[in-house]
């Protein structure tokens, strides 16, 4: 049977709840936090140790994490991982409810909350080509239906909800996200196991880390699907640093417009994400990635030319669609070509060149403004994305994707079976 044709897996629903309560969660927090902290003190370098405290775990770890997690059992990892996230915001809710909290305290509570992040995020992404079976169609499928819902969760519907249930008390919104963690364990527990790679020979966890960094390095396809993320997170933030000042002084908009227009961001992102196997399908993977990276270069483009609010907002719209494909094509790329046995490590180096390039991006669109003028991070950001869409093109070739394609194992298109022997070159892990 087809992988076009053939059914997800049971598996997959339940994985699926969980990302979903889970990215509900992390929505409700993405707004309380910050929220809760401005409680407790106006000054801003303190709210921004608690901001930069939940990245600091994938600047420091990230490698290492990932070296972890191709050792651990990867269902076991992501459901103990959560189950502990759980246990770790009873502490800011006793002291909410005391009335004890401190910025010290969200700090330190936002970095562990970020650290199992990184362990939970880096064995989903490995965990599920092993359910899946590493099947192209399938896993853009799969991966299409995750990000389309986390965007509806953490983008939508968390954010307001955070918002909501901190009006009825600081410790809420952290017992909110505590539940949410609570669910996801039990949801993940109940996953099905799936073979294990082959042993490598033992050897250091640091040697392990730097094996998966040099992997994605000396490989030209997977380094131009790293270098995608790398370069888009120095783009955005530039343009997100300026993007309030810019809806307000260019555009004349007010905080309601301003959030319209961060709607319009995530609508366009749901819709990336629902047509990417349809533009992978027709164009190939790798034109569809120059295609959406060449988006959303010209879409930030014309966001830096907007004339008014309704021309900035379709413009954030075709950049959300664009950034949506990409979040489902390049990981299901990945998670097809990349060896079971190294699938955690690869994935957290990616991720930590995104991060690593993020608090750059920030400055830039910050120094670009102060300056210059507020337009600048825009243009700027435009030419990044167009530069790196050139730079990154025959990098992702379809020629390069269909190499890496016939060199899968020709067991990857079918499904694993829980318990069953792992085979040389198949897939396995949990």
């Amino acid at each position: 049977m087809t992988s076009e044709l053939r059914k997800l897996p049971a598996g997959f629903g339940r994985l699926w709840t969980a990302q979903t309560v889970s990215s509900l969660g992390d929505g409700v927090i993405h707004a309380a936090l910050p929220l809760i902290a401005l409680t407790l003190t106006r000054d801003p370098l303190a709210l921004a140790v608690v901001t930069a405290a939940g990245t600091l775990p994938w600047l420091l770890f990230g490698v290492l994490g990932g070296a972890l997690v191709d050792r651990w059992d990867r269902r076991r990892t992501m459901w103990v991982t959560d189950a502990l996230r759980a246990a770790l915001l009873a502490i800011p809710v006793t002291a909410a409810a005391l009335d004890v909290l401190s910025i010290a305290l969200l700090a330190a509570v936002a970095f562990l909350l970020g650290l199992g992040g990184l362990f939970f995020d880096t064995a989903a992404t490995a965990y599920l080509p092993d359910l899946l079976g590493r099947d192209p169609a399938l896993l853009e499928r799969a991966n299409s239906r995750l990000r389309g819902t986390q965007t509806a969760a953490s983008g939508f519907a968390g954010p307001p909800a955070g918002s909501a249930l901190l009006a009825l008390g600081r410790a809420v919104p952290l017992l909110a996200d505590a539940v949410s963690f609570a669910v996801s364990a039990l949801l993940v527990r109940s996953l099905p196991a799936v073979p294990r790679p082959v042993p490598q020979a033992r050897e250091s966890l640091l040697r392990q880390a730097r094996a998966g960094a040099s992997y994605v390095f000396r490989d030209r396809l997977l380094l131009g699907l790293a270098l995608r993320p790398a370069v888009g997170n120095v783009a955005f933030l530039a343009v997100e640093t300026v993007l309030a000042l810019f809806a307000h002084d260019r555009l004349g908009i007010g905080t309601l417009g301003f959030g319209l227009l961060l709607t319009a961001e995530a609508t366009g992102g749901l819709l990336g994400a629902a047509t990417a196997s349809f533009l992978g399908r027709r164009l190939g993977t790798g034109t569809a990635l120059t295609c959406t990276a060449a988006i959303e270069g010209l879409a930030v483009l014309g966001l830096a030319a907007a004339p008014n609010p309704y021309v900035a907002g379709l413009a954030l719209a075709v950049c959300g669609a664009g950034m949506g494909a990409t979040m489902v094509l390049a990981p299901s790329l990945r998670q097809t070509i990349v060896p079971p046995e190294l699938m955690g490590r690869v994935a957290s180096t990616s991720r930590m060149l995104a991060m690593c390039a993020a608090p750059f991006g920030a400055f830039l669109g910050g120094w670009l403004a102060t300056a210059y003028d507020v337009r600048t991070p825009l243009y700027t950001a435009a030419g990044l994305l167009l530069a790196m869409t050139a730079v990154t093109a025959t990098m992702t070739s379809n020629r390069r994707v269909e190499a890496a394609l016939r060199g899968v194992a020709p067991a990857a298109g079918e499904p694993p079976t829980a318990g069953e022997p792992a085979r040389e070159g198949a897939l396995g892990a949990s």
